[in-house]
């Protein structure tokens, strides 16, 4: 990993490297919900950790510390601090990690609140980091709560609140998740714009939520402005050309 906590303040550092990097922090951790939900039983006794489901998804921390330069691996823990700081009532964030996860994997379900989950990827991800520098001490969230920055997140998500709300109610599997669209609002108005924006596009994805040409360039003017890798507005977006 490189030194450094990247450029600038908050979600507006530039990621100036790896700009293949399809996500970043916490939301780069929700969008491998799929892989251990495409396993057969036999696979997954096999490929995932003793302790199931949750013990995988607390290996996903340390990948992002092996994979990733400081400044991206950093983000997961500043990720992390932002909701756990937050206001939001844990409800609104466990509703936002299965929307974003397509509501494979409930935390709640393996006796975890949404607030102890998030404390329990956080472990993972410092033990991962004092592996390597045994002195790190996390820098502080820096959640961006500018009321620009609100309100543009806010105006590319009105379009395709009424698609993204009903995809998530009624999914082909996974558990639905209700009142997805004003739980990502409150985090963008509460939390923060940048995290809120992510997690959104995560659920877009993760239910293949079909944008027009319009939503595709705001969205893609938006992940600029945060200063996102190229590709992370862009991959596995359903853009109707």
């Amino acid at each position: 990993m490189t030194d450094g906590t990247g450029k600038g303040s908050g979600a507006l550092s530039e990621y100036l490297e790896d700009t293949f990097v399809e996500d970043i922090g916490l939301s780069w951790v929700t969008s491998k919900w799929n892989v251990h939900d495409e396993l057969s039983p036999e696979d997954a006794e096999r490929f995932l950790p003793e302790g199931g489901p949750s013990a995988w998804w607390l290996t996903l921390p340390a990948s992002a510390v092996e994979n990733f330069d400081r400044s991206k691996a950093v983000r997961l823990g500043q990720d992390i601090r932002t909701l756990v700081e937050s206001p939001l009532p844990d409800g609104t964030i466990r509703t936002m990690w299965l929307g974003a996860t397509h509501g494979t994997f409930d935390p709640e379900a393996y006796g975890f609140g949404a607030r102890a989950w998030l404390r329990e990827l956080e472990d993972a991800w410092l033990t991962r980091v004092r592996e390597d520098d045994p002195v790190f001490t996390p820098p502080p969230p820096q959640p961006v709560l500018e009321e620009r920055a609100r309100q543009a997140v806010l105006g590319v998500i009105r379009p395709v609140a009424e698609d993204l709300d009903r995809a998530a109610s009624n999914p082909g599997y996974g558990l639905p998740v209700r009142g997805l669209v004003p739980a990502l609002r409150e985090a963008v108005t509460e939390a923060c714009a940048d995290l809120g924006y992510r997690l959104f596009l995560r659920a877009m994805k993760a239910y293949f939520v079909e944008i027009d040409t319009s939503s595709h360039d705001a969205f893609v003017t938006l992940g600029q402005r945060f200063g996102y890798p190229e590709f992370l507005v862009d991959d596995n977006l359903n853009h109707r050309n």
